[in-house]
């Protein structure tokens, strides 16, 4: 009987060690979380802990909170923005691809995905009612089915102010209902969808592309804005996060990316030696090369293409910012944000390029990376509303320019 007491005792005191060993294990685990710091460290313990993936229910719960909140009026009143239909978790020294849409081009969507290896914010804009609870079934439908828009995609909704976006109805339209993967959805979208140019919508609605550029890039620290309709080269991302990682000394620095057009958008450049061949014969130019020459002549083409290959991302040289160079970048710190009074066609890049230099920012030219537009862009004949516009915009940026005086008195560098 003695023994029998003896035995369970020692049962428990090795219960009762084995607990407060676990214990103590665990005060250790969570000592060496909180104690993470650095790039380095963060990337070793998400790859050994990777977070869990949101579930389908996770973000249609989340978009139909987003819906129900009414959205916020922008600070002009016109417009309507409801923030994170769709959000994910992003690593804060991340670099995010940010881009903006009218609903029909959301069908870019895809070939971003399968270029960009990162998060990727898009800004979508809906100038009816129509369209507003078209983008609201299409955010529902691509959260259902595609695992990649759940793990990398925030998508943002702005519409004029007098329309709602309300939670969609999986019944309606019955044929998105229907669907039942991620290739269908986009099938389908672009089986419907008019794709065109964002701000040539048909209506008398001007398209608020630096609100949606604002909104796309909001949250992050590093990010690359472009238009929907561009691709970057492969493998940009990760080349991307390779080179800021070398380094803390980023800020104060726009990495211009060097954009191109193509004739045929059928099978887009991989890499610079795929891209220059077809620059070579003529199937590729600079971008604007046919709109706006000025706009992107500094980035120095002639230069970019004979530079040697190599195997690494890095700044090859700096250009010395001239009106009216208006160039994709990367940059991270305290960016300035794009003047929201410029809407519709004009000056809209060119302004918050503008300001960088004033604001001290030195812009320098990538070496091998690359954005390429689908399409040569030509001259287009706008209708006399949009034309006035263009005008109306031509006239702010003179004052735009004015106003940067003052906002900083002590810089030495203007417009």
């Amino acid at each position: 009987m003695q023994m029998s007491y003896a035995i369970r005792c020692a049962f428990y005191q090795l219960l009762l060690a084995a607990l407060m060993l676990v214990a103590m294990l665990q005060l250790l685990y969570l000592s060496l979380l909180s104690g993470l710091h650095g790039q380095e460290e963060q990337e070793q313990y998400f790859e050994f802990f990777p977070p869990s993936p949101r579930s389908v229910d996770q973000v249609k719960s989340q978009l139909r909170t987003a819906l129900a909140s009414g959205g916020v009026l922008d600070a002009s009143g016109d417009y309507r923005v409801y923030r994170g239909l769709l959000k994910t978790t992003m690593d804060p020294n991340d670099v995010i691809l940010a881009t903006h849409a009218s609903v029909d081009n959301l069908l870019h969507l895809s070939g971003l995905l399968e270029r960009w290896e990162g998060p990727l914010s898009v800004s979508v804009f809906a100038a009816t009612k129509e369209e507003a609870q078209m983008a609201t079934v299409l955010a529902y439908a691509l959260s259902s089915h595609c695992p990649e828009m759940r793990a990398r995609v925030s998508m943002h909704l702005v519409c004029p102010s007098r329309y709602e976006a309300a939670v969609p109805d999986p019944r309606e339209p019955g044929e998105f209902a229907l669907l039942r993967s991620c290739q269908e959805v986009f099938d389908k979208l672009a089986r419907v969808a008019q794709p065109g140019i964002n701000y040539a919508l048909g209506t008398n609605i001007s398209y608020p592309n630096n609100l949606l550029r604002n909104l796309a890039r909001e949250e992050a620290n590093y990010a690359l804005v472009i238009d929907v309709d561009m691709v970057p080269s492969e493998g940009l991302w990760r080349s991307l996060r390779e080179m800021l990682d070398q380094s803390n000394h980023w800020d104060g620095m726009a990495l211009v990316v060097p954009a191109f057009e193509i004739r045929r958008a059928r099978r887009m450049p991989m890499n610079k030696n795929e891209l220059v061949q077809l620059y070579q014969v003529g199937e590729v130019r600079p971008f604007y090369y046919g709109l706006c020459t000025p706009c992107h002549a500094p980035t120095n083409y002639s230069r970019w293409v004979n530079l040697p290959e190599e195997s690494l991302l890095r700044p090859a040289y700096v250009v010395p910012w001239r009106d009216p160079w208006e160039p994709f970048y990367v940059a991270g710190g305290k960016v300035p944000t794009f003047d929201e009074r410029f809407r519709q066609y004009g000056f809209n890049r060119i302004s918050q390029a503008c300001e960088l230099h004033v604001a001290g920012f030195n812009f320098e030219v990538l070496n091998e990376g690359f954005l390429v537009h689908k399409g040569f862009k030509e001259a287009l004949k706008f209708h006399p509303q949009k034309e006035a516009e263009n005008q109306r915009n031509k006239i702010l940026y003179r004052q735009f320019k004015q106003e940067l005086k003052t906002k900083y008195p002590n810089s030495p560098h203007r417009c």
